[in-house]
């Protein structure tokens, strides 16, 4: 009993107070954090060397495609084990527990498009209550049996590793579930901001969570009987159906940070071309990181349900939970070395000592959970391959495309001789030609030039660029090149937070006399044909095709309005 609460105990200092608190959150990204943000300084520090910059980015990717698996999970048994209460306070409603917890899932996903903000206006107070009666309810034992508090001293923790054999090792996969908010908490920074997880991580969260372990382990020295749910038999039989909905809420709260975790991913993967382009809403004016993603919001309350119905329990979930996070975690502790060597200049002692004896805990914990792979953590690690190869086969399909292109890309003096000896129409207005590549003519104004034989009076070719940042400075936004007759090339760079918007950027004295009402926006839009050309195998080809014309349209995406869009279609063979 001593050695698992002092495995508790340590294990939280350790995994998240100090390494999470204390060393990765002051890795954010320019406000935002997560591992795709952490991918991102690693790997504007390793361009020099592609082989690290590859491995960094195959590290940072894979990691992001687990957390997805973690978010279906998470909201599964969190929601489940606390409805599991009925069975201590009502016993005669235990067969109403998966469909009362599949409607409560159903309502937590459905209250996300109100935004982490109006969420957290009910939350906050239900989370203060809720750690607030784990540490009374703690307390209320621990001076009962006041000599728990000896786990604190961490020679219980290897006394318990060094002689509890290989049963003993395999208790470490039942304490790391005290730690996998971890990568949630990083997640999550742009959403509420470094300083008030700090802080209420260690006056609030920390001292209630170790009062009400240490309190259930001085129930269990005197009532051994209660081990098969020792939460609920230390709640008075009194307080039983209060406790349950108050534990309901609670694990509802906790599910949060991983869906909103799981956005920012989306929109970090999406900025930096590894997703297609999704509709994501802002659902804060005051917060850029507060985002709502319906696309990965539905599928996530999918898989979340079809976890509940499959596994029917959370003792059977729990097998499948836990591994994810874990590799997450490890992952996680390799990308912070690269940042602390390279961007924050660490001396290679401290770096490699702090990487080695944060990976000993990481692993260690790993061993344990690699024997839930059979009984369910397989379904995490399939959620991650599958969805590594969907964010590889975009990002690779896009530089396949860009390179085809860059085939046929007409050099732009050769442009300006057609131009000159073919003398067309001059249109009146501005003409926005947006192209991938800020060198050579785009297609869609060579294919208008050739078929119509009209210019309009102001062009502008324009490229926009995703930065491995947050967020770009406005003084850095965009470059302009004046060409000749009348022709403009702007290069504008966006950080991988941000939403692009064009006709805001536009209007920053670009071009003078500029108008929206009087702008032409010309897009290409390719289909995309899969052929026995080199690049991908034939079914990744046919794969990136089916994500290509399911992709959000680019007007909504850049913020253009859908009546001043003209669309120039080309296929293009992969």
């Amino acid at each position: 009993m001593f050695g698992v609460l002092s495995l508790i105990f340590w294990s939280l200092t350790i995994v998240i107070a100090l390494k999470y608190l204390a060393y990765v959150l002051r890795a954010d990204n320019r406000g935002e954090g997560g591992i795709l943000a952490l991918m991102a300084l690693a790997s504007k520090a390793t361009t020099k060397s592609r082989a690290r910059h590859r491995v960094v980015f195959v590290l940072g990717l894979f990691g992001a495609s687990l957390l997805y698996g973690d978010g279906m999970i998470t909201p599964a048994i969190s929601v489940l084990s606390a409805v599991e209460g009925l069975k201590d306070a009502a016993p005669a409603l235990s067969h109403f527990v998966v469909p009362i917890t599949i409607g409560i899932l159903i309502a937590l996903f459905m209250i996300q498009r109100r935004g982490t903000g109006s969420v957290g206006i009910v939350f906050g107070p239900i989370t203060l209550l809720w750690f607030v009666t784990l540490a009374v309810l703690g307390i209320s034992h621990i001076v009962q049996r006041p000599e728990v508090l000896g786990a604190l001293n961490p020679v219980w923790a290897v006394r318990f590793l060094a002689g509890g054999g290989h049963g003993g090792f395999l208790v470490l996969g039942a304490v790391f579930l005290a730690v996998t908010g971890g990568e949630a908490l990083y997640a999550d920074i742009g959403h509420f901001g470094a300083r008030p997880i700090r802080v209420t991580w260690l006056w609030v969260v920390m001292p209630a969570l170790v009062l009400n372990y240490f309190g259930q382990g001085a129930h269990l020295l005197g009532n051994p009987s209660a081990a098969e749910s020792p939460f609920f038999r230390m709640v008075p039989q009194w307080a039983l159906i209060p406790m349950l909905g108050l534990a309901t809420a609670a694990t509802v709260i906790a599910s949060q940070a991983l869906i909103s975790g799981a956005f920012s991913v989306t929109r970090q993967a999406m900025m930096l071309g590894f997703w297609p382009r999704f509709r994501v809403a802002h659902t804060s004016a005051a917060h850029i990181g507060q985002i709502y993603v319906p696309l990965i919001n539905w599928l996530l309350m999918l898989s979340a349900i079809g976890l509940v119905l499959g596994f029917g329990s959370s003792s059977r979930l729990a097998a499948a939970y836990g591994i994810a996070v874990n590799m997450d975690m490890v992952i996680t502790t390799l990308l912070a070395f690269v940042v602390a060597r390279t961007i924050w200049k660490w001396h290679p002692a401290p770096a490699i000592g702090l990487t080695i004896a944060l990976l000993i805990v990481d692993l260690s914990f790993f061993g344990a959970n690699a024997s839930k792979i059979a009984d369910g953590g397989w379904f995490p690690l399939s959620i991650g391959a599958g969805l590594f190869t969907l964010m590889t086969t975009w990002k690779k399909g896009r530089e396949i495309v860009a390179a085809r292109f860059r085939e046929q890309m007409v050099p732009l003096s050769d442009f300006f001789e057609v131009f000159h000896v073919e003398r067309p129409a001059r249109v009146p207005g501005i003409a926005v030609y947006m192209t991938s590549n800020s060198v050579g003519a785009p297609p869609a104004l060579m294919t208008n030039f050739m078929h119509n034989r009209a210019v309009h009076q102001n062009v502008i070719l324009l490229t926009v660029i995703t930065e491995e940042v947050a967020r770009v400075e406005t003084e850095e936004r965009f470059s302009v090149e004046h060409l000749e007759a009348g022709f403009h090339r702007v290069v504008a760079h966006y950080g991988f937070m941000e939403a692009p918007d064009i006709p805001k950027l536009l209007a920053m004295d670009i071009v003078p006399g500029y108008a929206i009402e009087h702008t032409t926006f010309f897009l290409g839009r390719e289909t995309v044909l899969a052929t026995e050309r080199p690049g991908m195998a034939l079914w990744r080809e046919r794969l990136f095709a089916f994500m290509s014309r399911n992709a959000q349209p680019a007007t909504a995406f850049f913020g253009i309005p859908a009546d001043r869009v003209v669309e120039i279609g080309t296929q293009v063979e992969i």
